[in-house]
């Protein structure tokens, strides 16, 4: 590519942010040098100025100046056989057009401080004969486990993308609460902003007078308790913020198992709970359920993904069904 004055935007590229095509393609280029060359006009589409933002459209061309090209093409590090073969062990769902995986807890979606292996770093390894790798539509904390989704192509991209802005996806989660919630369902709203934490530690909060804060919305369910000490609780996210069930769950007043983030003063009451069970530490939140229309076909897609190793131990000890099947939800609107 470096050798090359003019490219044409290939089918699998239809519907990408220049932006992204500009880090895949040349993922060497300094954040600051490709703001640069956006701003001053270097790189046209069919002649014209083009802002990172703009949606490539497959047969235009796009012009790519001297500096960019003398910048050569950083190739991407393989994945190795160990993580390709864990990464496709993952794999619960798969169509010309999605591939879901059920994320374990402990593995980050992306990269970053301190993180150097993650989800994105291996999806190379999930092509399988496609010529470009799978793109990440949504994201999972690192602790919490659960269902995944990936887009196969840039067009399934952008139309999950908007499925996922028109909030015409059900997303169920499930966890355990410490203890019961007051009531056996219900709905959480409120406006969530990030505050510092101890030690200023960056954390979500409630703060509805907030200048940056954001309307959060949550359904919540009942599935079973014990003595109304902990509970088998489903969750519905109506909307997508930032660790926005734990901030309700602890905003309800029974935060979830293992998130001592959001529920301090968990240990003393998990100690008698759990018998002094490691897998009482690990954070007990499950992207259980995707429920959308296909993104092409319009049919209806319901991906579910079993519990870990972890919250299976959990609710063994708990006595909880971790295979219940029912939609917890499905007279909610």
């Amino acid at each position: 590519m470096s050798d090359l004055e003019n490219i044409v935007v290939s089918e699998t590229d239809d519907g990408q942010r220049l932006d992204r095509w500009l880090k895949k393609h040349f993922p060497g280029i300094a954040f600051g040098q490709m703001q640069k060359i956006l701003r001053t006009g270097q790189l046209r589409i069919d002649g014209k100025r083009a802002k990172g933002e703009a949606r490539l459209v497959q047969g235009q061309i796009l012009r790519i100046p001297p500096a960019l090209r003398g910048i050569g093409v950083k190739e991407r590090e393989g994945v190795s056989p160990k993580d390709a073969a864990f990464i496709q062990s993952l794999v619960i769902y798969k169509d010309d057009d999605l591939i879901a995986i059920n994320k374990p807890s402990g593995l980050a979606t992306q990269g970053g401080s301190k993180i150097s292996r993650h989800v994105d770093g291996m999806l190379d390894a999930l092509c399988y004969g496609l010529p470009e790798r799978p793109h990440l539509v949504h994201r999972l904390d690192k602790d919490t486990a659960g269902v995944l989704l990936l887009a196969r192509s840039p067009a399934a991209a952008r139309e999950m993308g908007h499925l996922f802005k028109s909030r015409d996806i059900r997303k169920y989660y499930w966890a355990v609460t410490v203890p019961a919630p007051p009531s056996s369902e219900g709905k959480v709203r409120s406006t969530l902003a990030k505050v510092e934490g101890r030690g200023g530690e960056r954390m979500m909060a409630v703060d509805d007078d907030a200048e940056d804060g954001k309307m959060a919305l949550t359904n919540y369910t009942v599935l079973d308790s014990l003595d109304d000490r902990v509970a088998f609780v489903a969750f519905w996210p109506r909307t997508g913020r930032t660790h926005q069930i734990r901030v309700h769950a602890a905003e309800l007043g029974c935060p979830l198992l293992g998130d001592y983030k959001y529920g301090p003063g968990l240990d003393e009451t998990v100690e008698d709970l759990m018998a002094g069970q490691t897998m009482a530490k690990t954070l007990h939140l499950h992207a259980r359920r995707l429920i959308f229309p296909h993104p092409r076909t319009g049919s209806k897609v319901d991906i579910t993904a079993p519990l870990g190793d972890e919250m299976k131990k959990t609710f063994k000890h708990l006595g909880f069904n971790p295979d219940d099947k029912t939609d917890p939800f499905k007279d909610v609107e």
